[in-house]
Order: structure tokens, then sequence, then C-alpha cells
């Protein structure tokens, strides 16, 4: 057979490897092969022969150097071990997390109202009627409000214990709001709604009433830095309990035990992202949020740095790969 005709012959068979395997990029090349349906170690051993034929029959080194190439990526591609775990690790919460985030863009943006709505309609509220505050909290607890956010202390939001104490204290604290958020969208989401509003209201009302009384400028250098993990983080907890909910409400054409599975599935990644957002929000908490002496510009600067980084992640996280995004 003439080389013209033999190229003619399996010209887009190779060009569709040598764009699978461009397209491949880091993932598994398993997944990928799902993904496009490409029966690739079919076609890697046709090409594997193909290179014999050209080599045999004396063909130009155009061909022969282009399908060496083919098979020498397929083969790397073909037998490479899997990914180590960290990598695996890397990928969900670079990639894989923000993507999930995206997708379930609707639920999120629920959750979102559900938890800003009361936290700002309350702050509005205490602002013009104080006596609010006291509809909320009990005095004991303002009382303890006061003295965390008293503007003389050295370590604001906290009246006691140390860093390494209170760092352990805040991942316990969040990762548990974060929990019963999620969990509680079995109740047929109303659970979850329940949490994200109660906690919106508190939000509220604590900033709320330290703004009435002057101490509005500790609580804000406070909270302004790692509320940027830690709100994002109960809002994505929250989504994913909607989410559950919505599925045990409507199922669609899946039996509602399978759609809950699915629907288990996805919320229990969004909930893995979430707590690690949250032992992120506990470090800066508990590390840099504390510190008083820091002056404004630090510390609002490094607030407006973390929230641009949250949102530049989760908006751009996994952008480019395919995803279906």
């Amino acid at each position: 057979m003439k080389q013209e005709r033999f190229v003619a012959l399996h010209d887009a068979g190779w060009s569709e490897v040598e764009g699978w395997m461009r397209g491949s990029g880091r993932k598994a090349w398993s997944s990928a092969l799902a993904e496009r349906g490409l029966d690739f170690p079919s076609q890697y051993r046709r090409i594997c022969q193909h290179l014999a034929m050209a080599r045999a029959r004396g063909y130009s080194h155009e061909v022969t150097d282009r399908l060496q190439r083919i098979v020498d990526q397929g083969h790397r591609l073909l037998y490479r071990p899997p990914a180590p775990r960290w990598h695996r690790v890397g990928e969900f919460i670079v990639a894989g997390f923000p993507r999930l985030v995206r997708r379930e863009w609707k639920a999120m943006a629920i959750a979102a109202a559900l938890l800003y709505v009361p936290t700002i309609a309350c702050l509005v509220m205490i602002h013009f009627r104080p006596d609010v505050a006291s509809m909320i909290f009990s005095g004991q607890a303002l009382d303890r409000f006061e003295q965390m956010y008293n503007p003389a202390r050295d370590k604001i939001g906290r009246t006691s214990g140390t860093d390494v104490a209170m760092f352990g204290f805040y991942v316990l604290n969040n990762v548990g709001i974060a929990f019963r958020t999620f969990a509680a969208g079995l109740f047929f989401g109303i659970g979850a709604i329940y949490v994200l509003v109660t906690n919106g209201i508190m939000f509220g009302g604590i900033a709320g009433h330290l703004d009435a009384i002057g101490y509005g400028g500790p609580f804000w250098r406070f909270v302004a830095a790692h509320s940027s993990f830690e709100l994002t983080a109960i809002v994505i907890a929250g989504g994913a309990g909607l989410r559950l909910g919505y599925t045990l409400l409507a199922p669609g054409r899946m039996r509602r035990g399978d759609a809950l599975r699915e629907a288990g599935g996805v919320g229990a990644q969004l909930v893995l992202g979430a707590f690690l957002m949250l032992v992120i929000a506990a470090f800066i908490e508990a590390f840099w949020s504390s510190v008083a002496a820091f002056p404004d510009v630090v510390k609002f600067g490094s607030a407006a740095l973390l929230w641009l980084l949250v949102i530049v992640w989760l908006m751009f996280g996994g952008r480019g790969r395919r995803s279906g995004d």
C-alpha cells in the first residue's frame, strides 16, 4: 500500500488519539476514557501495528516519527501508576470542590439568602431599635459579648484561653455548626433553613448590639478576616443540606432512596470541602483575628485579600479542565 493511501486511511484515528491524549492532561486515563467513550487500549495496539507496518514498508520519517510520538505518549499514559493520594486530594481542593459548588449554585444562592438576609435585617433593626438585642439574647450573653469585644482588651473575641486551645475550640464549634446545617437537611430541608436563619439572626444580633454600644470597631476587626472562610463554608454546608431536602421532596424519575444516596454523595463532598474551609477559618480566628495590636489598614487589608482569594477560588477553580462546567 502506498504511503498516501495508508495515511489517508488511518489519519482520522491517529488524530483522535492525539487529541484525546492532549485533553487527558493530569487526569487518570481511565476516567477520561469513560468521558470520551474512546477504546484507548485497542486504539493504542492498532497504532503500534501501524508503526511496525510503516517502518517495514519504508515510509517517510514524517509518518514514522508521528506514530512513534503517539506510541511513546500512549505508553506513558496507559502504564503510568495511579496518582498518589495527596495528588487526588489536591485536585479535589483546587478544582473538584469549586466546580461542585458552582454546579450547585442554585442551592448555594438560596442558602446565602437564608443566612445573610436575617443577618442584615437584624443589624439594621438593632441600629434603630437597640432594645431588640435583649429580645434575642439574655442579659448574661450580652454581657459576655461586651467583655469579648471591649476595646481595652489585648485579645479580642474571647475572654480566656491560649491561641492553641481556642483553635481547637473554634474547629469543634464551627464544624459542629456546618454538620448540623447539612444533616438538618434530611428533614425535607426545613432543618437546614432553620439553622441558617437562626445563625443569621445571631450574627446580625451580635453585630448590631456591639455597634450600638460603640464596640463595633473591635468586632469588625475580629470577624473581617476569618469570616471569608467561615461564613462561606456555612453557606456551602447549608446548600448541601437544602439539596438533600429538595431531593426528598422531588426525587424526579429516580426512586427516592437512590436519589437520596446520590444527593448524599454530592453533599458529603461539599461538606468535606466546607470542613477544610472551617479549619482554615479556625486557624485565622485563633492566631490572627484575636490580635488587637494591628492597625485597621492591616486588619481590613488582610481581610480583603482573604475574601478575594475565596471568591476567585470558588468562581474559577477547575475552569479550563474537562468538567462540564
